[in-house]
């Protein structure tokens, strides 16, 4: 079954902001002198999305979301600003490709019919019966 995709929001010029910083963790002088962290940052009040959307992609991003609204992707995985670039803007469009995704329908409970309501409590029945026969003792002949 395909589940259809609302439709993903164009990203304003001025709603994107990139800032380059120091990444943490090892790598040595490389990390002490070059700035190959990409901060993304993207200002949702700029995007025009529908109010579905806008909570649906509050909840995926979570702590990633400022109390102004501007959602924040740090990306340090790789050693080149570029690498960084691109695999921060992956991350992005992934994070509003899932929010342009409604989930899938929750399952709708349903109620047994009277049949198999007794067919239930007739197993039932047998099988207490034989749970009923190991406690006796065989009849003597």
């Amino acid at each position: 079954m395909r589940r259809r995709m609302a439709r993903i929001p164009t990203i304003p010029d001025g709603a994107l902001e990139e800032r380059f910083v120091r990444s943490s963790g090892p790598g040595g002088q490389n990390v002490n002198k070059v700035e190959t962290a990409v901060e993304l940052r993207l200002d949702l009040n700029r995007l025009e999305m529908g109010e579905y959307m806008a909570r649906r992609l509050a909840t995926l991003a979570g702590r990633r979301i400022t109390q102004d609204g501007v959602l924040v992707i740090q990306a340090q995985r790789f050693r080149t600003q570029d690498r960084n670039r691109t695999d921060a803007r992956e991350r992005l469009d992934a994070l509003l490709a899932e929010a342009a995704t409604p989930p899938p329908p929750t399952r709708r409970a349903t109620k047994p019919s009277y049949g198999a309501q007794l067919r239930r409590l007739e197993g039932k029945k047998l099988r207490g019966g034989v749970k009923k026969l190991r406690g006796e003792k065989p009849p003597a002949d």
